[in-house]
Order: structure tokens, then C-alpha cells, then sequence
């Protein structure tokens, strides 16, 4: 019996069912499907769109619903068609595209649009800080709804990948418009942008380091120019000059320096970053009357004021005048020119934003998990959470922070 009794007991030992075993653990599910509307642009000369129909083909493969006004892709040569064979259902009315929970816009939505806007739903849009004021930003507060401004939106990296992009864009662009503003089919001054052996190069003169300076440079170095910087920022002026790989001229924004420059130079580019809402510099009216005639000033910054006395808004159907004939390019969002180009660079960016609010369970859950993200919010749940529109209109505000920590 005591020997039957080991034996049975050796069995039962060798048995894996005495084993401890893994156990799988209930994982919470909280991916959720989006609803997002895209609106016609309404704005002046506003041509993009947030997302392209490869994008729209991404999320739609992933169980979100997207919506959008019938023509909203036209500027940026996409057709309804295309967006419907993507997955998109395309809407005839403006009614219908603001029933979305998340409304996806460039332009910041007008005071006629605003009132499409209903209660808990989500705006990320720009906002164009030069040109918004208190009574805006009260309408939008009283929709009781979440704002989101794409401009402020930071990446793990804490860079701000839309202004980061459009700003690469709009740099490369305005050598290719100095280009054809100097020849004389345009009845410029009829010098090519560059140079060529035995001739000396044309000058371009660039104020601001940033990054649509950067690129500008890059683009004049390629063709040839003698391309000179001026900021006051020396950290500014020693990462362009690493990023572009030369040993290009740099000066900070000494007057003196900088007017003697201007008077000889073909081109003029005004990419100067505001500070406290001002440019740091103003090219005088009386140093642009004495640069050489059929030269071309184009000031990126004109949305925020300009950087030339002389500037003036224009658009992209007139987009120059002559004063003292220098030509003046003065076109606020110059990535609007090439909206399709403009187009896929934010709907790179925008894709794996909404990729991972549904991956999280929602915007609010997103904010909760990622700080990065919180710093484009400038509207929650129908309250003020950004300090400098507060501080700039005399508004109250909450600390976003502490209203998700305590979110329903």
C-alpha cells in the first residue's frame, strides 16, 4: 500500500496541472472610433485642407468616420471623387459637416461659422494670434466647446511640428518668388537669382535666423546668391549657419550695418520673429527709397505687422505693388500658393495626432496622458485655459492642467 501510495504520489507530482501558470490579464479597451468634419474654407485666399484622401483612406481603415463639405479639396486639386473612394462621405451643406464631434479647419473659423459650433465638440484650427481679439474669443466661449490652435500644439520633442512645416514651406518658397519677380518677364530688373561664372552673384539680404530663414538661405546658397543674416539672437545665427553648412555672413540688427546692406541688395526677405507680439525691427520707408530700382522685398511677416515701413497686404491674385519701384510681395500665408504641398505636410501631422486620440479613447484622455498636446488647448469645456490671451484681453483663466486632473 505505502509503495502504491509513492507511486501515485510520483504521478501526481510530474503532472503539469500542479504547475503554476501564466494567467492573461484583462487589458482595458480604449480605443475609440472618431468622428471628424471637415468644412469648406470660407477664409480669404485660404487653399489647404488638414486632410488628404491617403490620409482620409488611413483612418477610415481604422473605423473613423470623416465627413466633409462637398469642394473643400478643390483649392488643393482634390476632387469630391477622390475623397469618397478614400472613405469620406461627402456632405452638401455646412449644417451637416459641423454635426462631427472634432471639427478639422485651417483658417480660424469665421464669426458666421462659429455659430455652427455646438456644445462639447472640438475645434483644432489656427487661431492667428496677430489679428485675434476679445470678442472673438468670448464667442467661442460661449459654445462651450474644446479649441485647439494647431500653431501651439508641441511634439514629444517640444518643437511646434505645424510651424516647424509650413514655415520650411513658405522659406523655400520665397526664393522661387524672387526668382520671378527679378526677371524681366515680370518687368523686374532682369538678373537671374544666383550667379553664374565671370558674373557676380546676386545679394540677398534675410532678416530673422529662423526656420524660414534657414530655409531661404539654403535655397539662394544652391542657386548661387551671396546671402547675408541678420538677427539679434547670436544662438539664432550660429544654428542657421550649422544647419546650412557654410560660412555664410551673420550680423546682428545693427542699423547702421544692416540699412547699408539693404540699399545693395536684390532681394529682401523680412522672416523676422514677433517678441511679446512686435518685431524687433523695422526697415525704414526712407532706406527702402534708396535701394536700387526693380529690387523685390518680400516680407513674410506682414500677417504680424510687416518689416518694411513700406509694406502693404496684398494677396495671392495681386500679389505685388511697386513703391519707389521696388517690387513689394507682401502675401500673407504664402504656403497657401502651394496648397497641395502644404495639404500633405499637415496631414502628416494630423494623422498621428487623430491615430492616437482614438488609441487613448478620446481628446480628453490624450491631454491626460500627454502633456505636449495640452499646450495647443486654448479653450476647455467652454473655459479659458491659455495665460497670454488671459493677460493680452484682461480675461480670466483656468490652469488646464488642474481641470483635466479633475475631469469627469
Amino acid at each position: 500500500m505505502t509503495e502504491k501510495f509513492a507511486v501515485e504520489i510520483g504521478k501526481l507530482a510530474s503532472s503539469h496541472a500542479l504547475y503554476p501558470k501564466e494567467s492573461m490579464l484583462a487589458i482595458e479597451e480604449r480605443r475609440r472610433s472618431l468622428f471628424i468634419g471637415i468644412p469648406k474654407e470660407s477664409s480669404f485666399q485660404e487653399n489647404r485642407i488638414g486632410l488628404t484622401p491617403d490620409a482620409v483612406k488611413q483612418l477610415s481603415d481604422q473605423g473613423h468616420r470623416i465627413w466633409i463639405e462637398a469642394g473643400a479639396g478643390s483649392p488643393s486639386k482634390y476632387s469630391d471623387h477622390d475623397y469618397s473612394e478614400a472613405g469620406a462621405k461627402v456632405v452638401y451643406s455646412t449644417d451637416e459637416v459641423y454635426e462631427a464631434d472634432i471639427i478639422l479647419k485651417i483658417a480660424p473659423p469665421t464669426y458666421d461659422e462659429i455659430e455652427y459650433l455646438r456644445h462639447g465638440q472640438t475645434l483644432i484650427s489656427a487661431l492667428q494670434f496677430g489679428s485675434l481679439t476679445g470678442d472673438y474669443i468670448n464667442a467661442l466661449l460661449r459654445k462651450k466647446i474644446s479649441a485647439i490652435s494647431f500653431e501651439l500644439i508641441r511634439d514629444k520633442s517640444d518643437a511646434k511640428p505645424v510651424v516647424r512645416a509650413m514655415s520650411e514651406i513658405a522659406g523655400s518658397t520665397v526664393m522661387l518668388i524672387a526668382a520671378e519677380y527679378l526677371s524681366s518677364a515680370s518687368e523686374g530688373k532682369g538678373v537671374i537669382l544666383g550667379g553664374i561664372t565671370g558674373v557676380p552673384p546676386s545679394k540677398v539680404v534675410i532678416l530673422g535666423a529662423g526656420t524660414v530663414a534657414e530655409y531661404a538661405a539654403r535655397a539662394a546658397l544652391g542657386l548661387g546668391a551671396e546671402v547675408k543674416v541678420f538677427d539679434n539672437h547670436i544662438y539664432k545665427l550660429r544654428r542657421l549657419k550649422h544647419n546650412v553648412g557654410a560660412q555664410i555672413f551673420t550680423s546682428t540688427l545693427d542699423k547702421t550695418t544692416l540699412n547699408h546692406e539693404v540699399k545693395q541688395a536684390d532681394v529682401v526677405i523680412g522672416a523676422l520673429v514677433a517678441e511679446e507680439n512686435r518685431l524687433p525691427c523695422m526697415v525704414e520707408e526712407a532706406v527702402v527709397s534708396q535701394m536700387n530700382p526693380g529690387s523685390v522685398i518680400i516680407d513674410v511677416c506682414i500677417d504680424q505687422g510687416g518689416c518694411f515701413e513700406t509694406s502693404e497686404v496684398t494677396s495671392h491674385s495681386r500679389p505685388i505693388y511697386r513703391k519707389y519701384d521696388i517690387i513689394h510681395y507682401c502675401v500673407p500665408n504664402i504656403p497657401s500658393r502651394v496648397p497641395r504641398t502644404a495639404s500633405n505636410a499637415l496631414s502628416n501631422i494630423f494623422t498621428p495626432i487623430f491615430t492616437e486620440i482614438s488609441k487613448y479613447g478620446g481628446i480628453n484622455e490624450v491631454l491626460f496622458m500627454h502633456e505636449h498636446y495640452r499646450s495647443g488647448v486654448y479653450i476647455y469645456r467652454g473655459s479659458l485655459t491659455n495665460a497670454n490671451i488671459a493677460k493680452k484681453f484682461g480675461m480670466r483663466y483656468k490652469e488646464l492642467g488642474l481641470m483635466i486632473a479633475v475631469r469627469n
